[in-house]
């Protein structure tokens, strides 16, 4: 009989000391996610009003957790989000998600209310610690490219607008589009560029061309010409008003050409005929700057 009741009291110490263990693996795991957690922000919206929420970078994805909720990007506007209720009076809390361009992920958790305190965010102004210092969401399009370094770089060549290279231009019409410098960083290209409007109409941009053609134009095809569609465009392409500039800076896949091969980079204007074309050939592209001394640390 004792030796039963010592093995009973042996295997209830066993028992415990497994519940123990598990229990403690259970608050070491949970301990790791609270510390990887994107806190959510909180709002209330209505049926009757749309919120408009502006986020710091484009709008790339969006989920929404339930269909309480109704949203979509606003017209002409990457970075707005609108969003409402789709039932008067939901009773629940739901939530959405939203990822823009830049690799942010952003959580939100909203409420009903017949009066909200609010209708529209800037979440620039609003934007926690959290969201400036989480992981990227990596896009497949920039393969292992963060998108925030990305963004960091584009944004410190726009801002410090050098002019590296003086040889790639075009001028017609009172316009002239420049390109002034070309870097190259973790497989990928930046092409700084510059249009210059001398004239005293507006130049509306229709699009930008990036495309590979035969440096005999006379003979190129449709089949020679290779596409080259930027991954990122620093600034929306609108339009330069009467007598000033802009810049703007293109994010592009590495690649080369043969010296056979020329380089396109074509502007064109909306509803009009002043379009301007850069040729740059392939020791420009193998001349490319490396960024080594330009990133700096994210805030």
């Amino acid at each position: 009989m004792k030796t039963i009741i010592k093995s009973l009291m042996v295997l209830v110490c066993i028992l415990s000391s497994y519940s123990w263990t598990i229990a403690q693996k259970g608050d070491i795991n949970t301990s790791k996610l609270t510390i990887g957690k994107v806190d959510p922000y909180e709002m209330t919206v209505t049926y009757n009003k749309t919120s408009h929420i502006i986020f710091p970078a484009a709008i790339r994805y969006v989920d929404l957790g339930s269909e309480f909720l109704i949203a979509g990007k606003a017209d002409d506007a990457e970075n707005v989000l609108r969003i409402k209720a789709a039932v008067k009076d939901f009773p629940e809390e739901t939530n959405f998600s939203v990822i823009t361009e830049d690799g942010r992920f952003y959580n939100f958790n909203v409420y009903y209310s017949q009066y909200p305190e609010s209708l529209n965010y800037d979440l620039l102004k609003m934007q926690k610690t959290s969201d400036k210092h989480n992981n990227d969401v990596l896009f497949k399009d920039l393969g292992n490219h963060s998108p925030s370094v990305a963004g960091l770089i584009m944004r410190t060549l726009y801002k410090r607008d050098h002019r590296t290279i003086r040889h790639i231009g075009a001028k017609s019409y009172g316009i002239q589009f420049l390109l002034k410098g070309l870097y190259v960083h973790n497989g990928k290209y930046y092409f700084h560029t510059e249009l210059r409007n001398k004239s005293n109409v507006p130049f509306k941009i229709d699009f930008v061309n990036f495309k590979i053609v035969d440096k005999k134009l006379a003979k190129r095809t449709v089949i020679q010409e290779r596409a080259l569609p930027p991954l990122r465009t620093y600034k929306p392409l609108l339009e330069i008003p009467g007598n000033n500039k802009e810049q703007n800076i293109f994010l592009l896949d590495l690649f080369s050409i043969t010296d056979d091969k020329v380089l396109l980079i074509e502007i064109f204007e909306k509803n009009g005929g002043r379009q301007q074309v850069l040729q740059v050939e392939n020791a420009d592209l193998v001349n490319a700057k490396v960024l080594k001394n330009m990133l700096v640390k994210i805030n």
